[in-house]
């Protein structure tokens, strides 16, 4: 798309390496234990290979090419994949495993991992609420994106239900 827009300045099209990405990447994963080496190594090529990319939109910004004609889809996505570079450049970096507000999913970047202690499943994703039920009646309390106490809201609750119920 951004490309199509400034074609006739460029010789060639910008290699994305796309197919060569994939392949590296599923040497690593498709292993069952790779040694932390090997994961290290294969995230910084992948960290490069989107270093990559995001110089090739930016030069061609640079010549010309007007973001404004992504779809409002492909801008919240390339918006969203930069902050997942700049997090996983972070993490790689400073030799980290978790960081603050962590993105998991380009479709959805506000939805947080939730750890939780089931059997089944450690990680569940997706809205926590707070709720509360009074005379058959269901009351939401709290709803939240990240992860929090239900400890803290139940001063509130009982608040709330004094003035609902005046006792």
């Amino acid at each position: 798309m951004l490309y199509e827009q400034v074609k006739n300045k460029l010789d060639e099209k910008p290699r994305t390496y796309r197919k060569l990405a994939r392949k590296n990447y599923l040497k690593v994963a498709k292993k069952r234990r790779p040694l932390r080496k090997e994961r290290r190594k294969s995230l910084k090529q992948q960290l490069q290979y989107i270093k990559r990319n995001i110089s090739h939109i930016k030069q061609l910004v640079n010549m010309g090419a007007n973001l404004s004609k992504l779809s409002n889809r492909q801008y919240k996505i390339l918006l969203v994949v930069s902050e997942v570079y700049r997090q996983q450049l972070w993490l790689y970096e400073n030799n980290k495993k978790s960081i603050d507000y962590r993105i998991v999913s380009l479709n959805q970047p506000h939805i947080r991992p939730i750890v939780r202690g089931k059997a089944g499943k450690t990680v569940e994703f997706g809205a926590k609420l707070s709720a509360s039920c009074f005379d058959g009646y269901i009351f939401l309390d709290h709803i939240s994106w990240n992860n929090f106490n239900e400890s803290t809201d139940l001063k509130m609750q009982i608040e709330s239900f004094k003035s609902y119920t005046g006792y």
